[in-house]
């Protein structure tokens, strides 16, 4: 095995998996940006990859690399930087094991992102929630499963590997009533779960049985449910259901708006920042501040918390009102 060779298996098998435990769609995302590359590179040496080396891994090839990704594949400025994300991350893991190239990791470090909008964060309504849960469907023999993962869904706020991945162990019917997922990470968090949660997964055959190394949600043939099937499940239900973004757009509903709904009626309800933050799993306290600056009914009453006054003598007696409490006055005097 050439020395490329051995520093891209090392890369995923030690670095990625076993020291950062990334979990497998976050491997598969290096393991993409990598088959690009290796092939991009491979082409312009007119080499197959079996016999590329570290050198021809320059960060004058990255450079190119990322032009063409955008000229020829038709990639967003997104795409193009979460590529270049990753090709940062292999780069400083070549720099630490392999010195010699650590003059080119350098270079491609220096690499900047390009500066882009940030993708706009679509959320149901409260009267939209109430009428998709009354208007899905009560009988069929996967109804109850159907209800059952959209209200976990909104419940948890969970992404939707997390909810893929669930197990019959991972959930605690009785008090305290609560469901533990696996997220970014290899990390472990726990979401409390509403008594009507409870109710509906507590008649879920699958909640009934003593292997509690089952899944918990399944197919029509006992398989565990994939993301793929989740979204096909959350798309057929939620068909009738209009989104627009800001610029008119029409949007479908993803499994992912359930978890920006979530945040934003936590947030509107007054629940702490912090406590949203660990409900949902974010590493980084700037995601969950995000959705401040999206719900406008937050900032009306923020507005109304604070209105100006209409005039001198009404702000004047505004700010005298404490002076005008004889109790206070009294409580202050005796001090």
């Amino acid at each position: 095995m050439s020395t490329l060779g051995q520093a891209v298996v090392a890369f995923f098998e030690d670095y990625l998996k076993v020291q950062r435990g990334l979990r497998l769609g976050s491997v598969r995302s290096y393991r993409d940006t990598l088959k690009l590359y290796l092939g991009y590179v491979g082409t312009v040496c007119h080499r197959p990859v079996t016999r590329l080396n570290l050198p021809d891994l320059s960060s004058q090839r990255v450079l190119d690399f990322l032009a063409m990704i955008e000229s020829e594949r038709h990639n967003q400025v997104r795409t193009r930087n979460q590529r270049l994300a990753a090709l940062h991350t292999f780069y400083r893991y070549l720099a630490v094991h392999h010195p010699e190239m650590l003059a080119e990791a350098q270079r491609v470090e220096a690499i900047p992102t390009k500066r882009t909008t940030s993708p706009e964060t679509v959320y149901l309504e409260r009267d939209q929630i109430d009428a998709l849960f009354k208007s899905l469907p009560r009988q069929g023999s996967l109804a109850l499963r159907d209800r059952a993962l959209l209200m976990l869904l909104y419940n948890t706020g969970a992404r939707v590997q997390e909810i893929a991945d669930l197990r019959v162990a991972d959930v605690d019917l009785h008090d305290p009533m609560r469901i533990r997922l696996h997220g970014k990470g290899d990390k472990w968090r726990s979401c409390p779960l509403w008594p009507e949660t409870v109710e509906i997964l507590k008649q879920l055959d699958t909640a009934r049985e003593t292997d509690k190394s089952l899944p918990l949600l399944t197919s029509r043939q006992r398989r565990p449910l994939t993301r793929f099937g989740i979204y096909k499940i959350v798309r057929r239900h939620t068909s009738a259901l209009r989104l627009t973004t800001a610029g008119g757009e029409p949007r479908g509903v993803s499994p992912h708006v359930f978890r920006h709904s979530l945040a934003v009626g936590l947030l509107e309800q007054g629940v702490d920042v912090n406590v949203i933050r660990g409900w949902l799993g974010h590493a980084n306290l700037d995601t969950t501040n995000r959705y401040a600056e999206i719900t406008l009914r937050t900032k009306q009453a923020a507005a109304a918390a604070c209105l100006p006054p209409v005039d001198g003598l009404e702000a004047r007696n505004r700010r005298n009102g404490w002076r005008k409490d004889e109790d206070l006055m009294k409580w202050l005097c005796s001090l």
